[in-house]
C-alpha cells in the first residue's frame, strides 16, 4: 500500500473513529486500520489523534487592537520608507528618528511617539503587502566586462582579513526608475576589518572621476591603504586604477588590487550591505547635497 493510499485511507477512517461512541467501536476501527496499513497499534493511535483536518478549530481570543493600524501612521511610515529608498526594517529604525523632524507639514505628537516606539518586526508586518508592489525596484548598472579581468586576480577570502586597510568598493546609481541619460552616483568604500566607511559623489561614473575620489579617500583614511577589492564594473577595472595601485613610482609599497567574481554579490558582502541613508533615487541631482527638508 503506497503512502498516498495510506493517507487517503486515514482521512476516510478518521470521521468514523471520531463518531464512535464506545470503546469497543474504536477498538474495532483501530484493529482494521492496523490490519490494512500494517501499522503498529501505537502508531495508528497517534495518527488518528494528530489528524485535525475535520476538527473545528477553537476560536481565537481577540487580542488588543494594533496601535499602528491607523491611516496617518501608515501613510507617514510608508512615505518615509519610499523617500529613504526602501530600506530593510532594521535600517528603518535608525532612519526614523533622523527623518521625522523634517517631515513636510509636521506630524502629530502621538504619531511621532508611536513611530519612535515601533519595532522592526512590526515594520515587516506593515510592509508585507507594500513590498510586493515594489518588488522589481532595483536596476543593475554594472555589467561585467573582459577588460583587464585576467590581469586583476579574484579574491574571495575577505573574511580572513583582520588588519585595517583592506577596502571594498562599489557604486550606487541615483537614477530613479530609468538608467537613461546622466545622473549622480555615489562611490562607497568600506574597510573589511573595522567597518570604516567613506562615500564620495560623482556625476556619471567615468574612470577619471572615480580615480580622483579614490585618491581623496586614500588621503582621508585614518590608516594606510593595503588592499582594494571591487566588482567587475568598468569604473574600477581600467588601466588608470591598475597603474595607480600596482605601478605607481610614488608608492613605497604597492596596493593589493583584486576583484570579485561576476554576478557573485557575496564576494563583496561587506560593501553590498552598506546603504547610505541619503541614497534617494533622484536623477540629474547631486543627492548628497539635498537638504533633508526637501527629500519628501
Amino acid at each position: 500500500m503506497s503512502p498516498k493510499s495510506k493517507k487517503e485511507y486515514l482521512e476516510e477512517i478518521f470521521p468514523r473513529y471520531k463518531q464512535a461512541r464506545t470503546k469497543e467501536q474504536k477498538t474495532r476501527i483501530i484493529d482494521e486500520f492496523c490490519e490494512i496499513c500494517k501499522y503498529h497499534r501505537k502508531h495508528a493511535i497517534r495518527l488518528l489523534c494528530k489528524l485535525k483536518r475535520f476538527i473545528k478549530p477553537k476560536p481565537r481570543k481577540p487580542g488588543k487592537p494594533s496601535v499602528y493600524n491607523q491611516p496617518p501612521i501608515l501613510e507617514a511610515l510608508e512615505r518615509i520608507w519610499l523617500a529613504s529608498n526602501m530600506p530593510c526594517s532594521k535600517r528603518m529604525l535608525v532612519i526614523l528618528p533622523l527623518w521625522l523632524p523634517h517631515y513636510p507639514g509636521g506630524l502629530d505628537l502621538n504619531i511621532i511617539k508611536a513611530l519612535k516606539k515601533i519595532s522592526h518586526a512590526t515594520i515587516d508586518r506593515i510592509f508585507k503587502q507594500t513590498r510586493k508592489k515594489y518588488k522589481h525596484r532595483n536596476i543593475a548598472t554594472t555589467k561585467p566586462g573582459t577588460l583587464l579581468r585576467k590581469q586583476i586576480p579574484i579574491k574571495t577570502n575577505q573574511w580572513e582579513e583582520f588588519r585595517p586597510g583592506f577596502l571594498e568598493a562599489d557604486t550606487v546609481a541615483h537614477c530613479g526608475g530609468c538608467i537613461a541619460g546622466d545622473y549622480a552616483h555615489t562611490v562607497d568604500f568600506v574597510d573589511i576589518a573595522t567597518g570604516w566607511t567613506e562615500q564620495r559623489a560623482i556625476w556619471c561614473k567615468g574612470e577619471v572621476a572615480v580615480l580622483e575620489q579614490i585618491k581623496d579617500v586614500e588621503q582621508s583614511l585614518p590608516f594606510t591603504l593595503r588592499g582594494f577589492d571591487s566588482d567587475n564594473g568598468g569604473e574600477f577595472l581600467n588601466h588608470h586604477l591598475l597603474r595607480h595601485f600596482t605601478d605607481n613610482p610614488d608608492r613605497k609599497t604597492q596596493i593589493q588590487f583584486t576583484r570579485s567574481r561576476a554576478y557573485k554579490k557575496d564576494d563583496n558582502a561587506h560593501i553590498e550591505q552598506k546603504i547610505i541613508p541619503t541614497s534617494v533615487n533622484y536623477s540629474a541631482i547631486n543627492v548628497l547635497a539635498i537638504p533633508k527638508s526637501s527629500i519628501f
